[in-house]
């Protein structure tokens, strides 16, 4: 990687002036661009299509857990809130029904890489219900002996004995919310977690033979000061985990129900979110971190930054990845897959969920077909979230275009950003500078062909 890549500086001024509303590219063409006219037939005709000529990518599975014990007010994922655990035991029947039809389709003996269990919060089930989606998984796939197996857990809620039994299942990496340690904070989101708690757990995924720890923290959040995140930051970093995540809170609640309940007023001013962002760099990088992209750091050994390093960082709707060459298979309500050149989602609610599946059909609400023109923007936007540049001669040859003639209306919004210090041009490269790499989600941005309108910029989060 060109070396004027490897260090990362956080321009203020920079970053508040070209501060802008824009997708966080886990895929391109971004969700909200698939259609319902891509169904189950659709996909079913692609994954047909997996094995022709004898070579069959292998897997990454994403199994989708909706359930939540209490609301987090922040909260912008597909959930549905209960106390009610007989709801997962139904949900678990259909899960496994749903796996049983896509095993079918895809035939025999196929091999998993990557599995990667969100929501919601996964331990909703219970302890047999994981061994008994576990089981079907071993069933139906063939895991690798070094697979990355990764699940989410919300510390409240989970004991050392379900650690232990992950870790027992096969699983090897481990991703815990903490969001903010500041009481306030956690009294405004509606989220009360000790750092004990949090400890704790950590604690047992290393007894367990977890080889990753990863933990979220969120910067913007209501009540949240700049000495207060930095508490909670120095804390973190004394926990010692692999990786971590610092997002930021997006307040979009016209579009989030339960943002609602969030006061705007005690929502910290934009430049304390510029500062607290600048701080967790600082702090982050001043610990050893090593600056993945996006809101991701991890330790320069994690196999995230070794990938990185090697030019085989990949991104996918999980965020950050080793496995670049994957098809997704996508189970539960509202998981999102890709085969092939194809995204789907399966429907968001349950009641469609179940229902699709109660016909034995498979719960695909919509989807894309990507044409020539999606392919190779999409490989553009990865290579520059992953690895902050591009050869324009690798595209010409990969996708047979003149990549300047092709491009040439991006190259002219991409001198701008040369003039402003984000990039560097040259006849064969696009190289993202040091302290372009925060607002990579702008240079993205230049090379998205549906973005061409203040009104679609406004249905996405802020870059910053």
């Amino acid at each position: 990687m060109n070396e004027a890549v490897n260090q990362l500086v956080v321009d203020l001024e920079l970053i508040r002036r070209l501060d802008k509303n824009g997708p966080r590219y886990t895929s391109y063409p971004t969700a909200d661009r698939f259609v319902e006219a891509f169904n189950a037939e659709s996909y079913s005709h692609w994954l047909a299509k997996r094995e022709i000529g004898g070579v069959g990518r292998p897997l990454s599975l994403y199994i989708h857990i909706p359930f939540c014990n209490t609301l987090c007010f922040y909260c912008a994922c597909n959930k549905v809130i209960t106390k009610d655990r007989s709801k997962s035991a139904e949900y678990v029947r259909y899960l496994i029904k749903e796996m049983a039809m896509q095993a079918e389709l895809l035939g025999p003996g196929q091999v998993v890489e990557q599995l990667h269990f969100g929501g919601g919060t996964p331990t909703f089930m219970s302890d047999d219900e994981i061994r008994e989606v576990m089981a079907a998984i071993g069933k139906y796939f063939k895991l690798v002996e070094d697979g990355e197996y990764s699940i989410e857990i919300d510390p409240r809620k989970v004991s050392d004995e379900t650690i232990a039994l992950l870790g027992a299942t096969g699983f090897n990496r481990i991703s815990i919310g903490v969001q903010d340690f500041d009481d306030e904070v956690q009294k405004a989101v509606n989220r009360i977690q000790s750092e004990e708690e949090t400890l704790r757990i950590i604690k047992a995924a290393r007894s367990n033979g977890f080889k990753s720890v990863s933990i979220d923290l969120i910067y913007g959040l209501p009540k949240q000061t700049l000495e207060g995140f930095g508490r909670t930051l120095d804390r973190v970093i004394a926990a010692d985990p692999d990786r971590l995540s610092i997002y930021n809170y997006a307040h979009m609640p016209t579009i989030f129900k339960p943002q609602r309940r969030i006061h705007e007023e005690d929502l910290p001013a934009p430049q304390v979110k510029l500062d607290i962002l600048s701080m967790a760099v600082k702090k982050l990088t001043g610990a050893g971190y090593v600056y993945i992209g996006m809101d991701h750091f991890a330790k320069p050994e994690d196999e995230l930054a070794v990938a990185q390093r090697e030019g085989r960082l990949h991104r996918n709707f999980q965020g950050y990845s080793t496995h670049s060459d994957c098809d997704l298979v996508a189970l539960g309500v509202s998981a999102i897959g890709k085969i092939g050149p194809t995204y789907s989602q399966n429907y968001r609610e349950l009641e469609p969920y179940y229902d699709a599946l109660d016909r034995n059909v498979l719960p695909i609400m919509r989807g894309l077909e990507l044409n020539s023109d999606d392919l190779v923007r999409r490989a553009i936007i990865q290579a520059l979230m992953c690895h902050f540049e591009i050869s324009k001669e690798s595209f010409n040859i990969s996708y047979l275009i003149d990549f300047d003639t092709y491009f040439a209306a991006e190259m002219k919004e991409l001198e701008e950003y040369a003039r402003e210090g984000l990039l560097e041009l040259s006849p064969q490269w696009i190289t993202v500078t040091s302290k372009g790499r925060m607002l990579i989600r702008n240079i993205c941005m230049v090379f998205d062909k549906y973005l061409r309108t203040r009104q679609e910029h406004a249905r996405y989060s802020k870059v910053i």
